[in-house]
C-alpha cells in the first residue's frame, strides 16, 4: 500500500473521528441538539463527545458584543427626537440553549429582539420627558432607558453590559429656537449686568461727591471764622 493510499485512509478515518466530537470554542456555549430538538444541557468551552446523526451541536458567542442603533422618538411636548444608541450586551451563557430555541443565532437575536426593543424604550422613555429636560437631564434619561431596557431583554436571555446615548438630536426648527432662545437669553443677562454696572457707578459717584463736600464743609466754616 502505497503512501497515498495511506494517508487518504487517514484523513478518512480522521474525518469520521471528528463527527463524534464537537468543539466549543473560548467564549462560546454549545446547544446541544438530538435530531434537531433543543436539549437542556449547555456545552461549556472543550470538546465534546456527541453520537454523529443524532446529535449535533450550535455554537453561540457569550462574549460581549456591540450593537450601534439610530432611533426616532418623540419628546412629551411633541417635538422630534433622532437617538444614536451604543449598547453592550451579551447572551447569558447558561440560558444559551433557550435563546436558540425561541429565537435563534446571533443575526435574529439583534433583528428580532435587540433593535426593536432600543426602539420601543427610547420611545417610552423620551416620552416622558419635554425636549429641554432630555437636555438638562440626560443622565437621568440615560438611566431610565439603561434601566427599562435591561428589564426588557433579560425576559430573552440577554444581558446589558452598557448602553451610551452617543448623540441626541431634534429637529432643524427646534434647534434654531432654542439656539434663539439661548442668544436673547445671553443679550437679557449683558443687559442686566451693564444696568448694574451703571447703578454701581452712579453709586460711586454719590458717595464720593458725598465724601468730598463733607470734608469741604469743616475746611470752609474754618475760612469763614
Amino acid at each position: 500500500m502505497d503512501i497515498a493510499v495511506k494517508l487518504a485512509l487517514l484523513i478518512l478515518l480522521l474525518t469520521i473521528l471528528s463527527r463524534f466530537f464537537a468543539i466549543v470554542n473560548a467564549g462560546e456555549r454549545g446547544v446541544l441538539m438530538h435530531f434537531g430538538q433543543v436539549q437542556k444541557q449547555v456545552l461549556e468551552e472543550g470538546i465534546h463527545l456527541i453520537v454523529p446523526i443524532v446529535s449535533t451541536v450550535k455554537n453561540l458567542s457569550v462574549r460581549v458584543q456591540k450593537q450601534e442603533i439610530s432611533a426616532e422618538a418623540s419628546s412629551k411636548d411633541l417635538q422630534d427626537v433622532f437617538t444614536d444608541v451604543a449598547l453592550n450586551w451579551h447572551i447569558v451563557a447558561e440560558e444559551a440553549n433557550a435563546i436558540f430555541q425561541q429565537i435563534g443565532d446571533e443575526p435574529q437575536v439583534v433583528d428580532r429582539i435587540i433593535n426593536p426593543a432600543v426602539e420601543e424604550v427610547l420611545k417610552a422613555v423620551m416620552a416622558k420627558y419635554t425636549a429641554v429636560e432630555i437636555i438638562t437631564k440626560r443622565g437621568e434619561v440615560k438611566a431610565g432607558v439603561d434601566d427599562f431596557l435591561t428589564k426588557r431583554l433579560a425576559n430573552y436571555h440577554i444581558a446589558v453590559d452598557d448602553i451610551s446615548l452617543v448623540q441626541v438630536h431634534f429637529s432643524s426648527g427646534f434647534s434654531d429656537a432654542v439656539e434663539a432662545k439661548q442668544i436673547a437669553e445671553q443679550e437679557v443677562k449683558k443687559a442686566d449686568f451693564l444696568a448694574l454696572k451703571a447703578v454701581k457707578e452712579a453709586e460711586a459717584k454719590v458717595n464720593l461727591a458725598a465724601k468730598t463736600a463733607t470734608e469741604l464743609i469743616p475746611w470752609l466754616i474754618a475760612k469763614v471764622l
